[in-house]
């Protein structure tokens, strides 16, 4: 009772003064809703420390709940001692301050409750898209104060040596408007793209009613004549309009044999300058058997989702699939080394290079999305055969895309397939240990983050949000309340319940990542776009004592993260990345919690 005095006296001296987030409190900086379990994670001393007591007052100081954290636990990756305060039971909507007595100090740290907290989120992921498109002027009133002029009209795009044939030799020049820059750079990558409309069109798919009537604040297109339509519709939902600004892209890089060009790129990466300043001529680089099936996949995908909006578009996106699967049998081990293509062709080129020896998983995924397209026997044994001899699970990625096939089948086969029960348990099986671990050693309460391998290039988006990704589908189909608290606990912890204690979506929370590895926000008089998620601790620091990148020395795996503009092994930002965080958050708030 003594420690609780303390606590609601000093709240009452402390009412009207200004608090921020403190690094000694993590929690969800963005919001909770109101049935949602809510936790925050609590730095002490030692091992040996009490458990903490933690109030939660109102605006006017008005004590509203008040009760004591967790036994001390220690971090499993940095030994560091954390306790955990589980305020689920609070569900009043409104912002709260959460104050914490370690013993030493008083801590405060605001919170919200809010019917849709995502919801925000959710837009200004999506709407990061817009901001990424090439070749376009981004204006008002659609670009909320970021706007630009276009760069890189790409319509004299110059055929790489190593992309030559007889019917388009070297220095042929073709037009490729359109698409999104991948990254922090402003290069457009097929491998990349055909993942990221991957789990684009899926997300869609899983959540119709909801993309239906999500307004984005992006350009609506007026097409009179669609055979000339060059990126939507205007009776699609913003978020299939915005998608198809990219696929209209792809479309371009395949070449007249079916075959689809691995990127389209300048030699060397440009400079942190505007895109209208970029003068580096342009080209498309050596066609792949990865591109061809990542395109392919991608394309059958989008001719089911589109069937309604655009049955022109649809054909031709069909027509398109067929050719690059055919270009992929014929041609089934064309990989890109960019090493062995720079000593053989000129100029060198050295911009990301989404290098992939092993196509398997792309044979499956393209003939698993040409089947559920066109019912053709021959694409499913085709797919079954590739999913023999592959592992029985591997979390999705852009270079392992096996998982987005197993989801679609699951949700496109019929419940008495047997294959549909096997692949079920596979899922589950992949995730029960993860979901055991957030509640048994985790100081985060996630299934993510447990493990000093979980921390690499990409975690955050790789890692932790497409786990909370694999939760939602589990939830679908399992109905498990279990799978749905977990989805909600990745995103707790890319919101700021983490070792960092930043919320690591730019433009979000009390600590926002504010300086990710972006051309676009770096040279922009506005500076950092909001909702892109950055890349997250990376034990491998890739970058180190590069560009002036100083890492903290001999920080944990959890901790090796740095909100610094040249850290791009921690803090760029890529399409593929902000697809998965938009998946989770707008699963998540599509499930009206």
């Amino acid at each position: 009772m003594k420690k609780i005095f303390c606590i609601l006296s000093a709240c009452a001296l402390l009412v009207g003064c200004k608090h921020s987030a403190s690094q000694q409190v993590r929690l969800n900086q963005v919001g909770f809703a109101p049935d949602q379990e809510k936790t925050a994670t609590i730095d002490v001393c030692s091992p040996d420390a009490e458990p903490c007591y933690v109030a939660i007052t109102n605006d006017n100081g008005d004590l509203l709940w008040h009760g004591t954290a967790s036994a001390t636990m220690l971090n499993p990756v940095s030994g560091k001692p954390r306790q955990i305060v589980d305020f689920s039971s609070f569900n009043r909507l409104g912002t709260y301050t959460l104050y914490v007595d370690n013993g030493s100090t008083l801590v405060t740290c605001p919170f919200t409750v809010a019917e849709h907290p995502y919801r925000e989120l959710t837009r200004k992921a999506l709407r990061a898209f817009y901001y990424q498109r090439a070749s376009m002027d981004i204006v008002e009133p659609y670009a909320e104060g970021y706007e630009r002029k276009a760069g890189h009209p790409d319509d004299r795009v110059l055929v790489h040596a190593s992309a030559a044939t007889a019917e388009r030799p070297e220095g042929t020049i073709i037009s490729s408007p359109g698409g999104w820059y991948d990254a922090g750079d402003y290069n457009k990558y097929i491998v990349n793209s055909g993942y990221t409309m991957g789990v684009w069109l899926m997300a869609y798919e899983l959540n119709k009613a909801y993309f239906d009537t999500l307004n984005l604040n992006i350009p609506k297109f007026e097409i009179k004549n669609q055979k000339s339509k060059i990126a939507g519709t205007a009776k699609c939902p913003d978020m299939l309009s915005e998608a198809m600004y990219n696929i209209r892209w792809m479309l371009t890089m395949q070449d007249l044999d079916g075959g689809v060009y691995h990127k389209l790129t300048e030699p060397a990466f440009e400079g942190f300058i505007r895109p209208d300043e970029c003068c580096k001529p342009r080209y498309v680089v050596l066609k792949t058997t990865a591109a061809s099936l990542d395109f392919a996949a991608a394309m059958a995908l989008a001719a089911r989702v589109y069937a309604l909006h655009d049955p022109d578009f649809c054909a031709q996106a069909k027509e398109a699939a067929l050719r690059a699967y055919a270009w992929a049998q014929a041609n089934p081990a064309v990989y890109y080394d960019q090493p062995k293509m720079n000593a053989e062709f000129q100029p060198e080129i050295t911009t990301g290079a989404y290098d992939d020896f092993d196509v398997t998983d792309e044979f499956y995924w393209a003939a698993t999305e040409l089947y559920l397209l066109t019912k053709q026997e021959s694409f499913r044994t085709d797919a079954l055969a590739a999913a023999d001899s592959l592992p029985a699970f591997t979390p999705s990625v852009w270079g392992n895309v096996a998982e987005l096939a197993s989801l679609d089948r699951l949700m496109h086969l019929s419940p008495e397939d047997p294959m549909a029960e096997s692949l079920k348990g596979v899922l589950t099986d992949h995730l029960r240990p993860f979901i055991k671990e957030a509640d048994s050693v985790s100081v985060h309460r996630c299934p993510y983050g447990n493990r000093e391998e979980e921390f690499f290039w990409g975690c955050n988006s790789e890692g932790c949000c497409w786990r909370g990704v694999e939760c939602l589908y589990a939830y679908r189909l399992t109905g498990d309340a279990q799978y749905r608290i977990a989805a909600e606990q990745c995103l707790n912890y890319i919101l700021g319940q983490n070792s960092t204690g930043y919320c690591y979506v730019t433009g979000f929370g009390s600590q926002p990542s504010s300086h990710p590895h972006h051309r676009l926000s770096y040279s922009h008089p506005k500076g950092t776009h909001p909702g892109f998620l950055v890349g997250g601790p990376n034990r491998m620091r890739q970058d180190a004592e590069t560009d002036g990148v100083i890492y903290p020395k001999d920080v944990p795996a959890d901790e090796s993260y740095l909100d610094e503009q040249p850290s791009y092994a921690s803090n760029e930002v890529t399409i593929n990345w902000n697809v998965t965080l938009f998946a989770l958050s707008a699963g998540l708030d599509a499930l009206g919690r």
